[in-house]
C-alpha cells in the first residue's frame, strides 16, 4: 500500500510533457501526458504496454494478411536524379485476387517514364525491384497464412529474400537488433539499455481516425542524433486491443561502405475482419559501395 501511495504522489508531480523530470520506475524513462497519468492512477499497466511495444507482432501480421485478401492498389514510384528531377517513374493500378487459397495479380493500368525498365523489362533500380517483390504477385501463390508465431522469419536465400528480411526487421519490428546489416550492430535496438539512454521516450493519449489511441514516441536526445538509427519513431496503438493503426518513422545511418536516409508513413484500416495497410509512403536516399545512389519516393494506396 505504501508503494502505491508513493507512486501516486510521484505522478501527481508529473502530469505533462512540459516538465523536465522523467519517470524512473520503469526500465525505460518515459514522459507521459496527463491522460496517461490518470490511466496509471486507475491501474493501467504502463510497463506491460511498453513490453507490447517492444514485442508487437500486429504490424507484421497486417502486412502478411495482404496475402489472404482481394484488394486494389495504386502504385506511384518515382526515381529522382541528384538535381531533384524525376529520372524514371512507374504509375500503375493493380488488383490482387484471392480465391481458393491462392492469390494472383492483374495489372489494370501502367505508365512508365525514363529508364524504369531495361530492354528485357527488368527493373533498373533496386528499390523498384524490392517494391515489386513485396507488393506485386508474379504467377499464382498458394498455401500462405498470416501466422506470426516466432516473429519475422527469413524464407529462402535469394538476394531479394535476404534484403527483404533486413527491411522487414526495420519496418515491422523497430527497436530490435537488425541482423545482416554490416557495421550497424545494436544501434537499431532502442530498447536495450545502452541505446535507450540515447533516446527520449514519450507516451500520450490521442484520437486517430476516430479511434482512441496510446501514442508511443521515440526521438534521439539532443547531441546524439548521429549515434542512432531511428531519428523518429511514432506509433499509434488502438486502446481497445493495442493494434497499430498508424506508424511514422525516420531512419538514417552512415558507414564506410553505405549510407541511407529513409522516411516512412504507414496507415492501417480494418477489412474483412483483419487489420491491413491502406496507405504507405516511402522516401529514401541510399547508397551502397559499387552501386549507384538511389533517391526514390513511392506512395501506395490500397482499397479492399
Amino acid at each position: 500500500m505504501r508503494k502505491v501511495v508513493v507512486l501516486i504522489l510521484f505522478f501527481t508531480s508529473y502530469i505533462s510533457f512540459a516538465q523536465t523530470k522523467d519517470t524512473s520506475i520503469f526500465k525505460l524513462p518515459i514522459k507521459m501526458d496527463d491522460v496517461v497519468v490518470k490511466a496509471v492512477r486507475k491501474g493501467w499497466d504502463v510497463q506491460g504496454f511498453i513490453k507490447r511495444v517492444k514485442n508487437d507482432t500486429t504490424f507484421y501480421k497486417a502486412f502478411r494478411s495482404l496475402h489472404l485478401l482481394t484488394w486494389n492498389a495504386t502504385n506511384d514510384i518515382r526515381v529522382y536524379n541528384n538535381k531533384g528531377g524525376v529520372q524514371a517513374s512507374l504509375y500503375s493500378k493493380t488488383k490482387q485476387v484471392y480465391a481458393n487459397g491462392c492469390r494472383t495479380m492483374q495489372v489494370l493500368e501502367e505508365k512508365t517514364t525514363g529508364d524504369f525498365y531495361n530492354r528485357k523489362r527488368q527493373y533498373n533500380y533496386y528499390t523498384a525491384e524490392l517494391y515489386a517483390y513485396l507488393f506485386f504477385t508474379q504467377g499464382k501463390k498458394c498455401g500462405e497464412n498470416d501466422y506470426v508465431t516466432g516473429g519475422i522469419r527469413k524464407v529462402g536465400s535469394s538476394k531479394n529474400e535476404s534484403n527483404s528480411y533486413k527491411l522487414k526487421q526495420l519496418m515491422f519490428n523497430p527497436g530490435s537488433k537488425v541482423t545482416g546489416v554490416p557495421l550497424m550492430g545494436d544501434k537499431s535496438a532502442i530498447f536495450e539499455p545502452e541505446i535507450a539512454k540515447l533516446y527520449d521516450f514519450k507516451l500520450s493519449s490521442q484520437e486517430y481516425g476516430g479511434e482512441e489511441c496510446y501514442v508511443f514516441h521515440a526521438v534521439p536526445k539532443k547531441g546524439f542524433e548521429k549515434d542512432v538509427v531511428y531519428d523518429d519513431l511514432t506509433t499509434w496503438f488502438r486502446k481497445s486491443d493495442y493494434s497499430i493503426v498508424a506508424r511514422d518513422y525516420s531512419l538514417s545511418y552512415r558507414a564506410g561502405l553505405y549510407d541511407f536516409i529513409v522516411r516512412m508513413k504507414v496507415r492501417m484500416t480494418q477489412a474483412h475482419g483483419k487489420m491491413v495497410p491502406s496507405y504507405i509512403e516511402y522516401d529514401g536516399n541510399w547508397h551502397v559501395f559499387t552501386k549507384k545512389r538511389e533517391r526514390v519516393r513511392f506512395v501506395t494506396q490500397l482499397s479492399y
